[in-house]
């Protein structure tokens, strides 16, 4: 079982850069892929970003792609999520999760993740 911590989260102006973290305790954090999802109030929750257990495989919603990157350190059970060049559209509640999942090719579905910290805000001001 894993227990997801978040930080990182803050407000910044449009165009400025967040590094979220994302702490795991419990056993095999790097057996595990490891996702970033957001969700504004009032809407669905939807994919960011993920990554594969060891680092090799990552994908990102389209919407964040060439301004996010997805990272992790297997040794700090941590996986990071660098924003840059923000927008206001970026602002929402970011949640970490994590799959246990052994290839390369991380899932970006709400379903297939069974752990997930509780969310950090992040704000971006305009």
């Amino acid at each position: 079982q894993l227990q997801l911590v978040e930080s990182g989260g803050g407000l910044v102006q449009t165009g400025g850069s967040l590094r979220l973290s994302c702490t795991a305790s419990g056993r095999s954090f790097s057996s595990y892929a490891m996702g970033w999802f957001r969700q504004v109030p009032g809407k669905e929750r939807e994919f960011v970003a993920a990554i594969s257990w060891s680092g090799g495989g990552t994908r990102y919603a389209e919407s964040v792609k060439g301004r996010f990157t997805i990272s992790r350190d297997n040794a700090k059970n941590t996986v990071y999520l660098q924003m840059d060049s923000l927008k206001p559209e970026d602002t929402a509640n970011y949640f970490c999760a994590a799959d246990f999942r052994l290839n390369q090719r991380p899932n970006a579905g709400q379903s297939d993740y069974e752990y997930w910290g509780q969310g950090i805000q992040v704000i971006v001001s305009s």
